[in-house]
């Protein structure tokens, strides 16, 4: 992979990981725009179970249906968390009460311990690390529109290990807000894209 930056994304044997397929070369073309970051601009896939995610310092995990991890996909998830790995996870449902949230809830639990996924403040160093979010995470125009639980949701939740993100969690389905041709950006007034920068950077110099 060189020493270029590279988005992983996180295939998990239960489920359907392989969501919002435009999003990652959308978030990529904004590391380009904006960082001095060398990016490779081609998706990584990774097995959740494999040994090479631990080459990978940065994945993403998502979906709409039941998150039911294997022993090893288990395994691995806690010792790359542990080891100072970095996933994002967003729930594609948007719902608090849906399929998705409470199943991968539920393996929180059993990897890292009841109550481990706190709410973080919006005052977090995520929100501020380039560029500014005063109000903390964006809304998402899948939020507004009637589908999921129809709120918008004012905070993000996060496993921390040694005073610092491993994995931040989202109900708020940035994945299919960022899934749009990159080249469609220039209709936006702002880029949409940009918390999702903030994601990558905090997760490379955290």
């Amino acid at each position: 992979m060189s020493n270029d930056f590279f988005f992983t994304r996180l295939q998990y044997e239960s489920g359907d990981w392989d969501v919002d397929q435009r999003m990652p070369s959308n978030l990529l073309n904004s590391l380009v725009e904006y960082t001095t970051l060398r990016v490779n601009t081609i998706e990584n896939i990774v097995p959740l179970a494999s040994e090479d995610i631990f080459k990978c310092p940065f994945c993403y995990l998502s979906g709409h249906k039941l998150v039911q991890f294997s022993k090893k996909e288990k395994e691995n998830f806690k010792k790359y968390i542990n080891n100072g790995g970095f996933v994002f996870v967003d729930d594609c449902n948007h719902d608090i009460d849906g399929l998705f949230a409470k199943s991968f809830e539920r393996q929180m639990e059993e990897i890292f311990g009841r109550d481990s996924l706190k709410k973080i403040p919006n005052n977090h160093e995520i929100y501020s690390v380039f560029f500014e979010f005063d109000d903390g995470p964006p809304t998402t125009s899948q939020e507004l529109n009637g589908w999921g639980d129809d709120l918008v949701h004012e905070y993000l939740k996060a496993i921390e290990v040694n005073n610092r993100v491993g994995v931040l969690y989202s109900n708020k389905d940035y994945g299919c807000e960022w899934d749009y041709d990159f080249r469609n950006k220039r209709w936006y007034k702002i880029d949409n894209t940009r918390f999702g920068v903030n994601i990558v950077m905090y997760a490379l110099t955290s």
